[in-house]
């Protein structure tokens, strides 16, 4: 069965490809072809995707209405790109898609997973709240079916496991300490990630995922930290997400970015210069950590 999530995902990435860039509507069909190409190129599930796009790009001006009185203290321009995405794709799903297809509780936890994997701090509660109010004024259609289907959720230990690594990747030149990052589209400064194939370590999917995306060889040094959270899918249900990061030294080389969906910048930074980015909530904690034993080795 399709993935569904990815799907959203890739319509999202899209939509704010066409909001932020001033694109033609007539033209953002071509963005989600290079998009489905770029993240999903065995992908079987173009239909929904289109049909979902080409919904959200009709129904904009009904959809900004609706945004601007569930939140009249957030007049439209002013929401962020990301949030203001993310709002029209599920209030789409939630006024127009048939309940069949779409039941109404997914449509909203869908959106707040697309805010919590893409937004910033705020933006699941900012999603929730705008959805939640809609949800509400329309009488929380569903809401008796979604009870019961609490009873059949999954145990935790029961859940499938996917396994993710990374690391912070540092090199030293000239008496500074740099870190390379990655820029996503979304505008925050990420670290390299992949999942970890069956056969791999963590550590060795950390080492691929570097080299494959940024194109340095890099030593595992230590590790930084794990973290482990539940990815809900509405047809693969919820999936323990297991991620392991690193510190990992390269050589100072130039950085080459692999062409590939949802990235388009990466570069080195000075240390000093590092706690400025913008960051995703649970990667900064991971690079504050690095930071500090990379300067505490210094001063011994």
């Amino acid at each position: 069965m399709a993935n569904r999530h990815l799907s959203r995902s890739i319509v999202l990435q899209s939509l704010f490809e066409w909001d932020l860039n001033a694109i033609d509507k007539k033209e953002v069909v071509g963005i989600l072809d290079r998009n489905i190409e770029e993240f999903a190129p065995n992908k079987t599930d173009r239909p929904f995707m289109e049909k979902l796009l080409t919904g959200v790009l009709s129904k904009q001006p009904e959809l900004d209405l609706v945004i601007s009185k569930a939140a009249p203290e957030w007049p439209i321009e002013r929401i962020s790109p990301v949030d203001r995405n993310i709002l029209r794709l599920g209030l789409y799903e939630l006024l127009f898609s048939e309940r069949s297809e779409v039941p109404a509780k997914v449509a909203i936890n869908e959106a707040i997973e697309l805010s919590k994997q893409f937004g910033s701090e705020n933006s699941s509660r900012f999603i929730n709240g705008v959805l939640g109010a809609v949800y509400k004024e329309m009488g929380e259609p569903g809401k008796e079916e979604m009870s019961k289907r609490k009873s059949k959720d999954v145990p935790f230990d029961q859940m499938p496991i996917e396994r993710l690594a990374g690391a912070v990747v540092y090199a030293e030149e000239n008496g500074d300490i740099y870190l390379a990052l990655v820029h996503d589209i979304f505008g925050h400064w990420t670290l390299s990630k992949s999942k970890v194939r069956d056969e791999e370590t963590f550590e060795q999917g950390a080492t691929r995922a570097i080299f494959d995306e940024i194109a340095l060889p890099v030593e595992i040094e230590a590790m930084l930290g794990s973290n482990e959270y539940i990815a809900s899918q509405p047809e693969k249900g919820k999936t323990r997400k297991q991620v392991q990061y690193f510190l990992a030294k390269a050589p100072y080389q130039e950085v080459n970015l692999a062409k590939k969906g949802g990235l388009d910048d990466a570069r080195w930074f000075r240390v000093a210069d590092i706690l400025e980015l913008n960051f995703y909530e649970d990667i900064l904690p991971i690079v504050t950590k690095a930071i500090t034993m990379l300067v505490g080795r210094r001063s011994k």
